[in-house]
């Protein structure tokens, strides 16, 4: 593969359940440009820091049942995010796979470590002595970054070395996500056909 038969790396997944529906847009090789609608404001607020920060051009169109919990809709959302750039992604030839980012939010500091090879395992380590954002509960982050992890296929470790406030605890682990995740899923330049694996399969 050279530079000029790069593929697309744009998907569109859709997803219903009887608890959720979900319709999510995915380009890897994007300008940060995101249309969000989750019904969860905290988590169309999250996303669209994860894309601009990530590079990603994202639309997630969402409906889920929030008058019982925002749980189902943030899960799903997760499930489809991974599926979405699982399939985006292809065989992963030439990319990086791994991603390392350390991000400051004001008195917060989370660190993102992830490997994109096919071996779903999430450590998170976050909890600020609170835990809710008005009405959303910041434990949900996890449910999230488990299910992304989960269906991606990443091994997935998150830190929050120090922090407080929750909304800036929440910022700083979804803009470092959306880092690491850029330095991933890029094209490795000296390594533009091989697979990054000695296994010869991820």
């Amino acid at each position: 593969m050279d530079k000029g038969t790069i593929p697309s790396r744009r998907v569109t997944i859709k997803r219903k359940t009887a608890e959720t529906d979900v319709v999510l847009t995915l380009g890897i090789d994007g300008e940060g440009r995101a249309k969000i609608d989750t019904g969860v404001p905290f988590l169309d607020h999250m996303l669209n820091l994860f894309s601009k920060h990530g590079l990603f051009d994202l639309e997630v169109l969402a409906k889920g049942d929030i008058n019982v919990d925002y749980h189902h809709t943030v899960e799903d959302i997760g499930i489809v995010l991974g599926e979405a750039f699982k399939q985006a992604l292809g065989n992963k030839i030439g990319i990086r796979r791994y991603g390392f980012f350390m991000l400051p939010m004001d008195e917060s500091l989370a660190r993102v470590v992830i490997d994109i090879g096919g071996r779903p395992h999430l450590v998170y380590e976050a909890n600020p002595p609170t835990m809710f954002v008005r009405d959303f509960n910041i434990v949900l982050v996890k449910e999230f970054c488990r299910a992304f992890s989960n269906t991606l296929g990443a091994n997935l470790h998150v830190h929050l070395l120090y922090g407080e406030e929750p909304h800036h605890v929440a910022e700083a682990i979804f803009k470092a996500l959306g880092r690491a995740l850029d330095q991933a899923t890029q094209f490795e330049p000296r390594a533009m056909n091989l697979l990054p694996s000695t296994k010869g399969t991820i």
